[in-house]
């Protein structure tokens, strides 16, 4: 007498299963927040307590000082980034916008004032309206104004320079410019290039709008608390370290300190709603300069052009960088002149 044949169930699981993060993420998660937190409440006492030597109280001081100043403005835009990430699906943007590429753009650029994101999470977010349809130079539009003139930025913006409006709206303008000229010069010379790998989601399908707020806001907290820190720290060190004819030197040429504040922008990496408070003590520099360097952070650093090449591949980050640079340095220069 034969028995019936025995088949083993298969262990199904589901093909599109995103990544778990690995366990230490939340670690690392909650020992920045309290460091952060315990700079903002005790880093004063702490420092004037450790050191004696008048450049070393200094540099706290100063370092303190602009970490306590950007990290409100940080936390509420890491917040607000990750509900405009979970909750805001990629579909109304294609909806909302022209269907013309011309006109998509700067309708793109201009939502930017209203929908806040940092930098960090306008990359996924841009890769997900292209994933959705929305055509790609209004989708790098909103990729280059939504973290530089949301309004978490002008907001912290005007607290950095108080009693000063002329800068927020530089900025503004400014900004909104370049995500402009960008987003047309890819209709004049990206258009069906073979160069942009198209993104996928960076969520599975199905994955639930908290878990998504949950792990964006960790993500770019994570990111943008530690670039702020380094940020922080480079400031002070370049106001107390650097020799002060140096920096006059380079200050007194506007060509000069645009490029080179344009250049510390894109190696500090500070996340653009804490970057106005570093500007703000770079005293020795012209407020065109200054300008400059809130311009270029927002749209070109070095964790931003890691994460470029990572998404879109790195045939479009080595051309959109540099074109994104210039014209970065271009805008500032002009709009300076004209506001400042």
């Amino acid at each position: 007498m034969s028995t019936p044949e025995v088949t083993e169930n298969p262990v199904l699981t589901p093909p599109d299963e995103p990544p778990k993060e690995p366990a230490g993420s939340s670690i690392v998660f909650t020992i920045t927040l309290v460091v952060l937190v315990g700079l903002a409440l005790f880093g004063r006492k702490l420092f004037a307590g450790l050191f004696t030597d008048d450049g070393v109280r200094t540099w706290a001081t100063m370092f303190v000082g602009v970490t306590v100043q950007a990290l409100p403005f940080l936390v509420l835009g890491v917040l607000l980034s990750a509900a405009l990430t979970a909750f805001v699906p990629a579909s109304f943007f294609a909806r909302a916008l022209p269907k013309h590429p011309a006109l998509a753009v700067p309708v793109a650029s201009a939502s930017g004032v209203i929908l806040p994101g940092c930098e960090c999470a306008s990359v996924p977010v841009s890769a997900a309206l292209m994933s959705r349809g929305v055509t790609p130079a209004a989708a790098i539009a909103f990729l280059l104004s939504a973290p530089a003139i949301n309004p978490v930025v002008l907001a912290s913006t005007a607290v950095a320079f108080p009693g000063q409006p002329k800068v927020v709206i530089a900025r503004a303008v400014t900004s909104l410019a370049v995500s402009m000229a960008l987003g047309w010069l890819w209709l004049l010379t990206g258009k069906g290039s073979s160069w942009l790998r198209m993104p996928k989601n960076r969520h599975a399908e199905g994955t639930g709008k908290l878990e998504v707020f949950r792990s964006s806001m960790l993500h770019d907290f994570l990111h943008a608390g530690g670039f702020l820190v380094i940020g922080a720290a480079a400031a002070a060190t370049l106001n107390v370290v650097v020799p002060r004819e140096w920096l006059d030197h380079v200050a007194s040429n506007l060509l000069l300190s645009v490029v080179v504040l344009g250049l510390l922008a894109v190696l500090l990496a500070i996340c653009s709603e804490a970057d106005a408070f570093v500007a703000a003590s770079l005293t020795q520099f012209s407020l065109t300069a200054r300008l400059a360097f809130m311009v270029v952070g927002p749209i070109v650093d070095v964790k931003l052009i890691a994460l470029q090449a990572g998404t879109f591949g790195p045939k479009f980050a080595v051309r959109f960088a540099p074109a994104t640079f210039v014209v970065a340095i271009v805008a500032s220069l002009l709009v300076g002149w004209w506001l400042l």
